[in-house]
């Protein structure tokens, strides 16, 4: 599924001024491609990202998926639409607290369920993702009992419960302490090669932004990424 950006801009009205937070960015990026974005507080970064997965409207531009302007459907078809077609990864998890491991990652397959879809081959795959994340023997623990990097493992393997074809994190990494950061970026990398998503990382690491083969550093607006050698 190929995600285009042509011209994005984004500006917010306010009581003073309009403020212009995106001027122009436009990049491709087909099914199997990562793109690290970086830059400073501010910059714009985790807006970009909202609009990339639908959460916000671009004030002009158009932002494809696959083919087709989501932007161009109703809010319901919209809200389905992101929910089947984009996962998304924050800083914190974002768990429920009162649900078990298994029940936090079927969560999105019962937001929009799909018409004759078997529930129990969303609870075979959301199985399959908790034990390709290494929290085969957690599925019944509740997210207090689990580490930091635990319920981020957990928060990778609900975004791509659905099968999205984009994968969005938003500094994915950033409260988590060296040593589990290490294991969610590589995790990230290993389920992002299987599924063959389009990976979109936002970061403020530099290290974890140098494993990307593309980057864009977001500067006063626009998007500068470095010409390949």
């Amino acid at each position: 599924m190929t995600l285009v950006l042509s011209d994005i801009h984004k500006r917010y009205e306010t009581a003073a001024e309009p403020v212009s937070v995106l001027q122009g960015v436009s990049f491709e990026l087909a099914p199997g491609e990562a793109l690290a974005i970086t830059g400073p507080s501010g910059s714009g970064k985790s807006t970009l990202l909202h609009l990339i997965g639908t959460l916000d409207r671009p004030t002009s531009g158009t932002i494809t998926i696959g083919g087709k302007n989501p932007f161009d459907l109703p809010e319901p078809e919209l809200a389905r639409f992101r929910n089947r077609k984009v996962g998304f990864v924050f800083q914190d998890s974002h768990l429920l607290p009162q649900y078990t491991v298994l029940e936090n990652v079927l969560v999105p397959t019962v937001a929009f369920p799909e018409k004759g879809a078997d529930p129990k081959a969303a609870e075979a795959r959301a199985v399959e993702l908790l034990k390709r994340v290494g929290l085969g023997p957690r599925l019944t623990h509740r997210p207090a009992a689990l580490s930091g990097g635990e319920r981020q493992r957990a928060a990778v393997a609900r975004a791509l419960i659905n099968r999205p074809g984009l994968l969005l994190c938003d500094e994915p990494t950033g409260s988590l302490d060296r040593a589990a950061a290490a294991a969610v970026a590589a995790l990230l990398f290993e389920l992002h090669a299987a599924e063959k998503t389009v990976l979109i990382v936002v970061t403020h690491s530099l290290e974890l932004a140098a494993r990307f083969s593309r980057r864009c550093e977001l500067v006063e607006g626009q998007c500068s990424e470095p010409s390949a050698a």
